[in-house]
């Protein structure tokens, strides 16, 4: 068995590191890395397959954590796809993209594999029985991801890998885990995960799921409605989206006796925060609005958009905050022959785990679901040339909401049609204020597009 901590130059990872996808801290200088744990999966001689933990050091005592799951093959074999460095006479890459190695992490969910080290146990976890993986063909990555490593196995299983990783439970692991021992369907069914436990951190690495084939993303499903009748039938989906959206939210807020998902009232405190934490984004972004066309709408606005939300909040305080999907979009839903599932359970990716795991009114959701229709609305002129009905974007809100309210149990929202109303318009500002600062970041040609959200929050408040 090949000593890997020993043989692999923790330096030559870092460097590879730092150049990937998934890699979360481009705008930051590392100080340095190091290899923490290596350990075999199993014993198979070849290729042997380790599970690493890196640390990235930054100045000020920071580091953040990697989980890299690498494969050594004999330089002889000629080995060339993802490879990161040679150690004596092995070729390091990494493993995710040999499939051999990718059956091997899902056969050991399969088992129930764990690995003890003393001081520390890297566990596999079976939610539901496996086929062998080898049984699985084709392997394929998916190679669109930014924050992870999935892996496609026989269009029937989906094996996603965190590569940063923080202590605690991630919260994909824990939503799905709670969805589905509720009765939730519209989810693609957990079939395992895979932990690490021990001294230098608790933290869930990877899990399994079913592969949902043959199913269509919301986002491209309704930039194809728009450009095929403007948008009209596609709207029954997206009021059967909301229905699901509703029965979500009602079983993520049914179980008092969970400390970890039972509904909680928000406290004067929670919403005064969200005002502040919004208030301040708004200062920042709006004292530094280019000289583009693009902003006229909004210029010198600022303070209207912070008097705004202090006006609405006085009256949008009210229901319950529960856990919550945390980065809700079209994106992040396939329409199936069963109908709209849900996935990426893990919430924005630039907040912290902490952050991500904290109960919120479901009306955040809500709201970066409305955000997301007046994206496509305008993406499909931007994209597909093709102009959406005006009235298309308010009659797509209407449709969703509509459906949303009508099945959503009610004692999650505010009491009253217009503390309801009040509160999703700041849920709103926030994902618009959002919007903007991304799209003068990366994408000035969008920039309308957010500008347009928050003009019409101004223009046309709540009642």
């Amino acid at each position: 068995m090949i000593d890997a901590e020993s043989l692999i130059d923790a330096d030559e990872l870092g460097r590879w590191l730092v150049e990937q996808r998934w890699f979360g801290s481009k705008t930051r200088e590392p100080a340095g890395f190091r290899l923490l744990e290596a350990v075999a999966l199993d014993a198979e001689p070849e290729p042997q397959m380790v599970l690493a933990l890196v640390e990235v050091a930054y100045g000020a005592g920071t580091h953040e954590l990697y989980h890299l799951p690498l494969g050594l093959r004999h330089v002889d074999e000629g080995w060339g796809a993802g490879v990161i460095l040679t150690a004596g006479d092995r070729t390091v890459y990494d493993a995710l993209v040999d499939p051999v190695c990718a059956r091997r992490l899902v056969d050991a969910i399969g088992r129930g594999d764990r690995i003890d080290r003393g001081d520390a146990e890297w566990a596999f976890h079976r939610a539901a029985d496996l086929p062998p993986a080898e049984s699985l063909e084709p392997v394929r990555p998916i190679s669109v991801e930014q924050s992870n490593s999935s892996t496609v196995f026989g269009e029937e299983l989906i094996l996603k890998v965190y590569r940063r990783i923080e202590p605690g439970p991630n919260p994909e692991l824990e939503l799905l885990r709670f969805l589905t021992e509720h009765g939730f369907e519209n989810i693609a069914r957990l079939r395992g995960w895979y932990d690490h436990t021990g001294r230098l951190v608790d933290a869930t690495l990877g899990l399994a799921q079913e592969y949902v084939s043959g199913a269509g993303d919301g986002w491209e499903l309704v930039l194809d409605g728009l450009g095929r009748d403007g948008g009209e039938a596609v709207l029954a989906d997206i009021a059967d989206l909301g229905a699901v959206t509703a029965r979500m939210h009602s079983t993520l807020g049914s179980d008092p006796a969970d400390p970890t998902f039972a509904p909680e009232e928000p406290s004067v405190e929670s919403i005064s925060l969200i005002l502040a934490t919004i208030d301040e984004e708004v200062q920042v972004i709006f004292r530094d609005l280019p000289d583009i066309e693009a902003v006229a709408p909004i210029r010198h606005r600022g303070q209207e958009v912070s008097d705004q939300l202090r006006d609405l909040a006085h009256a949008g305080a009210g229901g319950h905050v529960i856990r919550t999907h945390g980065d809700y979009h079209l994106g992040q839903c396939l329409l199936s022959d069963r109908g709209w599932i849900v996935l990426d359970f893990e919430g924005e990716p630039a907040r912290s785990l902490p952050e991500r795991r904290q109960k919120r009114s479901p009306l955040r959701d809500v709201a970066g679901m409305l955000r997301s229709f007046a994206y496509a609305a305008s993406a499909s002129e931007i994209l597909r040339h093709v102009p959406a009905p005006e009235d298309w974007e308010q009659r797509a809100r209407e449709a969703f909401l509509g459906a949303y309210l009508e099945h959503v149990d009610s004692r999650l929202l505010p009491t009253g049609q217009q503390n309801t109303a009040r509160l999703l318009q700041i849920f709103e500002l926030e994902k618009a204020v959002y919007e903007l600062r991304y799209e003068l970041n990366n994408r000035p040609d969008w920039v309308r597009i957010p500008v347009a959200g928050i003009a019409r929050l101004l223009e046309a408040p709540a009642e």
